[in-house]
């Protein structure tokens, strides 16, 4: 509302000034909550809102009623919607725009009522209804509404046509069976015009409001906007941004689409869900999850306020109540499934190119690696070890030695991935191409409306595209990896360009002009149409049309991949996708795409980490030095540096760039590359350990500061620094030609993860030395981290005895814990064939918390204590006396005994 601030300074009688306010606060109201006198009769006549209605909208209120890009709004235009048309104090924003909307809702601009709510085992339905249409076609006048109170930190709101069956998302999700009983928020309703009101029953805090703006349910038409309760949002992937999103005018599109990463364009993937910071730093974090997979539009405005605006599906979400940020998560996972727990050599150092040219090449890259004894566990072929870019094929002459060199990996414990793209070449090569012949018998190919195989054009030429919806498609994709496997042995999977992507728009004869392929809206999707260099959306797939799936076609790719690599190799799958959806993490990581070899690029991929941590796929990275344009060697070194802590490392550079593997470079160079990776490597118990926590507890692997200091109000909008886990924090060098890093520490003691060197923060800003060979790690007091000797590979390293980093708090406590089991094996957590150690600091103490076989290859054999601040005259190991060193200035013990290389039985 706008203050009487400005009528005080021209009228001094209190009584005048105090008639004038009444009188507009009645005006307001009026407006608000009588819309029917505002509106016209049943012929959905409506007359224009008030100037004076209009008016009291604040700016940063203001709802577009003209979203439609490449038009420029007038007058007119505005009110034949019987919309406000007031130029914003600022310039008119561009065609495509962010900015204060011209033509926006006025108060009381007709909407849907509530005319009935009844009591459910579950919580609440309601029926909504609406007299007056709106200017989209197909309006649905009568909805359904749900609320289901399903546990007492989540609620879910489904509103549906109750008249007709309308597509929703096809993927699992729990169903509650009793209501919650003690429910951490308050829901009311509003009648007219309707709307939800959440809040959280602790403090009050609206978490959800959508009273702010009308209701739109039409048939390629969804709208549903709220206020937000602080202007702290995250997630919302897949975009380039900052990890926190700016909410001035934001639209932020959601549409796959092959694309390198760029800003404000859609990108790969699709997670309409949002991480939201209550008000007033209290530390408390709530979430919401829109389940729809149509193409939208999401717009943040300074309210702070959001609008979902999609075009098809129902609304069908979710509000998280947290409390903490990390709970949020651990909530919203519940909902799209835990991430599946890695093969233990996806977490070593992976090296790729496109361009290799041969597989002797290739194996000459290796066997150089190997030469410099730096660690490298898995090796990576792009498109050009196949023949003609046929999927399930490899270069006879070029990559004739391909079996053999997956063999040699083999046998010194490394990897082989390879990368298969969708599209399935139509054209039939010499000797008929069996893949293309067996998936037009099985019928797996989308098709056109009239039954006709639908035709793109990827790599290969023309190709046709499998439906992944479909379980028959599914066996065939098994039946061609099967047959590929028995040729070259490969151990994973990279799958590319299932967006999907083509290389034409919609398909080589075109797409039908419909409702579907020309919606009455369209998202602001690069291209401007929904078949931009993909797949008509017309098209025909077993479960529903390309317009509703599309979004899900790098899901779907990435489970029919998983389930095969299990079925086939009885081990666990390792699977890499482009395109993602809620639920990818049950089945794939994700590399964030087709980065360039761009300072900004590095910085940018932190955010994008975290991001897809707290989307439920904490197995992510970018291309290390990136992909596309050539590096340049201090770049290299600082991204090997910052890559040695992405969850997923992978060095990927593109086919007309020099080499970027480490041994590409200077002595110097690649001896600091070595350093990150030996130094990742050594760390290998404490990632693993982190992705058990993922995948049983839904926890975040390289986390935000903001979810260990939530109360800390400075770290949310920090994303140059990161957490691995709660304890370990990496402050890397993101700008060229500087041997320096400014670092922030939240409040508290930390030390120097190589030195012990103790920092007493009250939460402040700190300038580190970083020489080119040097990467900042510190240790957040109050931990115990088990790290190993560092080898080339992980099945090297995995296998040596431990040495245990204790960070001491202030009063001489820490605490830790390790997973361990084969590193393979299916379902370990879940069968009991696993040993967990718990590690405690005051006397130090392990507890075997769950003993297992994998507990008899545990051992000890050293153990440092950061924060000793009396030097010891004695330590005593299981009652024995043990050597030790202590440095004052770095306030560090370290321990060795022979008693502590025993099993770790106890």
């Amino acid at each position: 509302r706008p203050s009487c601030s400005a009528t005080t300074a021209l009228i001094s009688l209190g009584s005048l000034l105090l008639l004038v306010c009444g009188l507009w606060l009645l005006v307001t109201i009026f407006w608000l909550q009588a819309p029917s006198n505002r509106t016209g009769g049943g012929d959905g006549s409506r007359a224009l809102p008030e100037p004076q209605a209009c008016g009291v909208v604040p700016e940063a209120w203001r709802f577009d009623c003209y979203p439609e890009r490449g038009v420029v709004v007038t007058r007119e235009l505005c009110e034949a919607r019987n919309c406000c048309f007031i130029p914003a104090s600022s310039s008119p924003p561009a065609p495509g725009r962010n900015g204060v909307p011209w033509c926006f809702y006025p108060p009381g601009f007709p909407s849907y009522s509530l005319v009935s709510v009844n009591a459910t085992d579950l919580g609440q339905t309601g029926t909504l209804v609406k007299t007056v249409k709106t200017y989209y076609p197909k309006d649905i006048l009568t909805l359904q509404l749900e609320l289901l109170y399903e546990t007492d930190n989540r609620l879910r709101v489904r509103i549906t046509d109750p008249s007709e069956s309308r597509f929703e998302v096809p993927i699992a999700v729990p169903k509650a069976t009793e209501k919650a009983s003690s429910p951490a928020y308050s829901v009311e309703l509003s009648n007219e015009p309707f709307g939800i009101i959440v809040k959280r029953t602790s403090t009050g805090a609206v978490l959800l409001n959508t009273t702010v703006a009308p209701l739109f349910y039409c048939d390629q038409f969804l709208q549903l906007s709220s206020s937000l309760s602080s202007q702290y949002i995250y997630g919302l992937g897949e975009h380039r941004s900052s990890f926190l999103h700016d909410i001035h005018w934001n639209t932020l599109t959601m549409w796959a689409r092959d694309v390198a990463p760029t800003e404000l364009t859609n990108l790969y993937g699709v997670h309409p869900f949002y991480l939201a910071m209550d008000e007033g730093g209290t530390g408390t974090a709530h979430g919401f999850f829109l389940l729809n997979s149509n193409a939208m539009d999401v717009v943040l405005q300074p309210g702070p306020a959001i609008t979902w605006r999609t075009i098809g599906g129902i609304l069908d979400f979710y509000v998280f109540l947290g409390p903490d940020p990390a709970s949020v998560i651990g909530q919203y996972l519940e909902v799209v499934g835990y991430p599946a727990m890695p093969v233990y050599w996806a977490l070593g150092y992976h090296l790729c190119r496109w361009g290799y040219g041969s597989s002797n090449a290739t194996w000459d890259v290796v066997k150089n690696m190997r030469n410099y004894r730096i660690p490298q566990d898995v090796q990576w072929n792009d498109i050009d070890y196949m023949d003609r870019s046929l999927d399930f094929t490899f270069d006879p002459t070029a990559f004739s030695t391909l079996p053999d060199m997956v063999k040699d990996l083999h046998s010194h414990g490394q990897r082989y991935v390879m990368i298969l793209d969708p599209g399935i070449s139509s054209v039939q090569p010499e000797g008929g191409y069996w893949p293309y012949d067996e998936g037009l018998r099985r019928g797996v190919f989308i098709n056109h409306t009239d039954g006709s195989t639908l035709i793109g054009k990827v790599w290969p030429g023309l190709t046709s595209f499998p439906d992944f919806s479909d379980d028959v498609t599914h066996e065939w994709w098994y039946d061609n990896l099967k047959r590929f496997h028995d040729k070259v042995p490969f151990d994973g999977l990279w799958i590319d360009m299932n967006e999907p992507s083509s290389f034409v728009d919609g398909s080589t004869v075109g797409c039908p002009d419909t409702e579907l392929e020309n919606p009455p809206y369209t998202p602001g999707i690069l291209g401007g149409l929904l078949r931009a260099k993909t797949l008509c959306a017309s098209a025909v797939q077993k479960t529903s049309s390309h317009y509703n799936m599309h979004s899900l076609y790098g899901l779907l790719e990435a489970k029919a991949s998983a389930r095969a690599l299990k079925r086939m190799l009885g081990k666990r799958a390792f699977v890499i996708s482009r395109s993602t959806f809620p639920s990818q993490g049950q089945y794939s990581g994700h590399w964030l795409g087709d980065n360039r070899s761009h300072w900004k690029d590095m910085y940018t991929s932190i955010a994008g980490m975290l991001t897809f941590n707290l989307l439920g796929v904490p197995l992510v990275g970018a291309d290390v030095c990136g992909f596309s344009e050539q590096t340049e060697e201090e770049l290299c070194v600082r991204w090997t540096q910052l890559g040695a802590f992405y969850p997923f490392t992978r060095n990927h550079n593109s086919i007309d760039q020099k080499p970027q593997d480490p041994p590409a470079f200077s002595p110097a160079a690649c001896s600091a590359m070595k350093q990150s990776l030996l130094l990742r490597s050594s760390l290998f118990p404490l990632l693993y350990t982190l992705f058990h926590r993922a995948h049983t507890h839904g926890h975040t692997v390289a986390r935000p500061l903001l979810f260990e200091f939530p109360k800390d109000v400075r770290t949310y909008g920090i994303d140059r620094q990161f957490l691995w886990g709660k304890s370990l924090m990496v402050t890397p060098v993101l700008d060229p030609g500087v041997d320096y890093v400014v670092g922030y520490f939240p409040q508290g003691l930390w030390y120097d993860y190589y030195t012990g060197d103790s920092i007493r923060s009250k939460g402040e800003e700190l300038r580190l030395k970083a020489p080119l060979e040097h990467i900042n790690l510190h240790l957040r007091e109050g931990a115990v981290i088990p790290t190993q000797r560092p080898n080339t590979t992980l099945f090297v390293s995995s296998g040596q005895p431990l040495h245990l980093v204790s960070s001491l708090s202030e009063d001489g406590s820490a605490g830790g814990e390790l997973f361990w089991d084969d590193g393979e094996s299916i379902d370990t957590f879940e069968t009991d064939q696993y040993a967990h150690v718990v590690f405690t600091v005051n006397t130090m103490t392990s507890e075997v918390l769950h003993d297992h076989v994998e507990a008899s290859y545990i051992t000890v054999e050293t153990a440092s204590f950061y924060g000793v601040k009396v030097e010891p005259t004695r330590v005593m190991v299981n009652s024995h006396d043990a050597a030790f060193t202590y440095r004052a200035n770095q306030v560090r013990l370290g321990v060795r005994s022979q008693r502590l290389s025993q099993p770790y039985s106890q």
